[in-house]
C-alpha cells in the first residue's frame, strides 16, 4: 500500500499537502518508537501512515475530509496517557473521550491555520469524534480502517497479554462496527496460529 495521502480531487493540493505535513510533524514528536523494516520510528507517525493507507485502500475516492481525518486520527495521543486516569472502566471511557475531543481540537486547530474553511474543520473533526458514525459514509470507512490497522498491526500483541473471553469480546465488538468488505480484507490478513483461533471462536455464535 501507497504511503502518499495525496490523491486527485483536491479542493487545494498545496494546502492538503500543508495540513498533512503539519500533522506529520506533530507525530513525528513521539518519543515511543516501533521498528519497522530495521529502523525505528515514531509510532504515532507510523500509526497516521497506516491508517491513511488502509482508508484509501477501502475508498480510493476518499473524500479530501476523510483523508485528513484519518492523517490526524491519533495526533499526538501519547501526551494523555491512560494511567492520568483511575484504572476502572469509567476513568477508561473518560480517557477515550478526552483523547476524541483533544485530536479534534488539534486537527482543527492546524486545519484553521493552513487555511481550511470552517464547514471542512467542522467535518474534519466530526470524523475525529466519531460524532456521526456509521451514518456517515466517511465515518463508516474511517472506522473499517481503524479495526483493520487494529486486526493487521496491534492484534497479536494485544492477544499475547489479554486473556481469551476478553479478547474475543473485543473482537466482536470490532466486528459489529466493521461493513462486509471491511469483513473481506480482514478475513485475508495474515495471522499466527493463536490469532487466527481467536478469531473463528468470536466468528462462531455461541463458542
Amino acid at each position: 500500500m501507497s504511503t502518499d495521502p495525496v490523491q486527485p480531487q483536491l479542493g487545494d493540493p498545496r494546502r492538503f499537502e500543508a495540513a498533512i505535513r503539519r500533522f506529520d510533524e506533530a507525530n513525528s514528536r513521539d518519543p515511543n518508537l516501533e521498528m519497522v523494516g530495521g529502523f525505528a520510528r515514531p509510532r504515532e507517525l507510523l500509526y497516521a501512515e497506516r491508517l491513511t493507507n488502509w482508508v484509501l485502500k477501502l475508498c480510493p475516492d476518499a473524500s479530501e475530509e476523510l483523508r485528513l481525518a484519518a492523517r490526524s486520527q491519533h495526533i499526538c495521543r501519547w501526551t494523555i496517557r491512560r494511567d492520568q486516569y483511575p484504572l476502572t472502566r469509567a476513568g477508561y471511557l473518560k480517557w477515550r473521550e478526552d483523547l476524541k475531543k483533544f485530536h479534534a481540537d488539534q486537527a482543527g486547530q492546524i486545519l484553521r491555520e493552513v487555511g481550511y474553511p470552517e464547514p471542512t474543520v467542522t467535518k474534519v473533526q466530526a470524523l475525529n469524534l466519531k460524532r456521526d458514525f456509521p451514518n456517515d459514509p466517511d465515518s463508516s470507512v474511517l472506522e473499517d480502517a481503524l479495526c483493520l490497522v487494529f486486526l493487521e498491526f496491534q492484534f497479536a500483541d494485544l492477544a499475547a497479554k489479554t486473556a481469551d473471553e476478553k479478547m474475543i469480546n473485543a473482537l466482536r465488538k470490532s466486528w459489529n462496527k466493521m461493513t462486509p468488505a471491511a469483513r473481506e480484507w480482514a478475513l485475508k490478513l495474515h495471522y499466527g496460529p493463536r490469532e487466527k483461533s481467536l478469531i473463528d471462536r468470536a466468528l462462531t455464535p455461541d463458542s
